[in-house]
């Protein structure tokens, strides 16, 4: 349990930040405190910590001997890449808007759902457990927050274009090619561990 340490912290900073500036009035205090562009500086700086002790805490827990929990049976690898498909062509149209990103509202959030759920299913580790769980809470969340407190998309452009055909194709495109990619090496290039390993 020692080895889960370092990545049980990089979540709390990670997601940790992002909850405390969805209570109340907490982001506009901090902007009207340090100013727009400090906030903003800060806020990343605090995120990109959060990650990269993300993902070093995830290699200290693998290196350290992964804790089992049950064992997902082989079609649960194949879903979740059938999943992450979806996940990363909603992920696409976050920048791209057009149908696919009207329909979602939130693709940012959605494709975070959808990654971490796929992630649940085809791994039966506790540290895996932790990690994609805790993202899956933290974006339901903050649809929940978004929702309640009336406020538009999380990320800048929120302004679909519904009739935009060439931005959901090339959405499509990236997205496809970007699980490609990872099917055939990025995966073991960033992780360490092959998609079907």
């Amino acid at each position: 349990m020692q080895n889960l340490v370092p990545l049980v912290a990089g979540l709390v900073i990670f997601l940790g930040g992002h909850v405390v500036t969805r209570i109340g009035d907490t982001r506009a205090r901090l902007v009207a405190h340090f100013g727009q562009n400090t906030y903003r500086g800060l806020y990343s700086l605090v995120a990109l910590m959060g990650l990269a002790l993300i993902a070093h805490g995830f290699a200290v827990y693998r290196a350290g001997g992964m804790i089992p929990l049950w064992q997902p049976p082989r079609w649960t690898a194949h879903l979740a890449m059938t999943l992450m498909a979806f996940s990363f062509v909603i992920l696409a149209s976050t920048w791209l808007p057009g149908r696919i990103k009207a329909a979602m509202k939130h693709p940012m959030l959605v494709a975070i759902k959808i990654w971490a759920l796929a992630h649940l299913l085809a791994n039966g580790d506790l540290g895996s457990v932790i990690l994609f769980g805790s993202f899956l809470a933290w974006a339901v969340f903050t649809r929940i927050a978004i929702k309640r407190g009336g406020t538009g998309e999380i990320v800048p452009g929120a302004d679909a274009l519904a009739g935009n055909n060439r931005n959901d194709f090339v959405a499509v495109v990236v997205g496809l090619g970007a699980v490609l990619a990872f099917i055939y090496g990025v995966h073991r290039i960033l992780i360490g561990v092959a998609v079907l390993s």
